[in-house]
């Protein structure tokens, strides 16, 4: 876990105002685990994210996420049931907070094109929002990897990273007079990725997010971590 301790980053920028400012740079620091039970198609996965309206200084999320783990023998799938709490902040010198509860149902398809390896994640969330009524969201996210100086994604290895995920509302009336839109927001991410071995792997990256009323650019930096 030794390795958890280099994300520890120093990164200052100006306090912005209540609104989201859509040129000021956002940061998200996570870890991502996952952990296959020996001799067992069953597992654990999950990632913890700080993120950031502005670098560092001004909470956007703290989000905590964990589940069980299933594959099917001689079948390239994963099942994920899993659960996550969120806590939000808002922009600005404000500390206000609302949390959330959030289940969900994941199946992840991997497959690989020559130097090409092409992940689909379908996931189903079931919400449960501070001030809002239980609410539903379908999420579908493609990514690739693509090794640069190596064939496979090997330790040593410096590859491209790509992905897109698209968010559906499942419902539009969240309550106390309260609506959201059918479309809830989509992301884009290009960046960098390291193999330090063969459990490790960094990721340094800039992730565009769109909603039907602002977008914003945030960096990400990422340790993907098997135990």
């Amino acid at each position: 876990m030794r390795y958890i301790f280099l994300f520890i980053f120093c990164i200052s920028f100006l306090v912005s105002n209540a609104q989201v400012d859509q040129s000021q740079t956002g940061a998200w620091y996570m870890y991502f685990y996952s952990h296959q039970f020996k001799n067992s198609q069953f597992g654990i996965q999950g990632d913890f994210q700080y993120r950031d309206w502005q670098g560092l200084g001004d909470k956007e999320q703290l989000l905590l996420r964990s589940g069980f783990t299933y594959m099917p023998k001689n079948a390239n799938i994963k099942f994920t049931l899993g659960y996550g709490n969120v806590t939000s902040g808002v922009p600005g010198e404000s500390d206000d907070t609302s949390s959330e509860s959030r289940i969900y149902q994941e199946a992840l398809f991997n497959s690989k094109f020559g130097r090409f390896y092409l992940t689909h994640r379908f996931r189903y969330e079931q919400r449960f929002v501070e001030n809002q009524d239980f609410r539903t969201r379908y999420r579908y996210n493609l990514f690739l990897n693509i090794p640069i100086n190596k064939k496979e994604l090997s330790p040593k290895a410096i590859y491209a990273a790509l992905y897109n995920e698209l968010f559906i509302n499942g419902q539009q009336d969240i309550g106390n007079n309260q609506t959201v839109e059918l479309f809830d927001r989509n992301r884009t991410y290009l960046g960098f990725g390291y193999v330090l071995n063969e459990k490790i792997r960094f990721q340094l990256g800039w992730m565009n997010q769109k909603t039907n009323t602002w977008g914003k650019g945030q960096l990400q930096l990422s340790m993907h971590h098997k135990w």
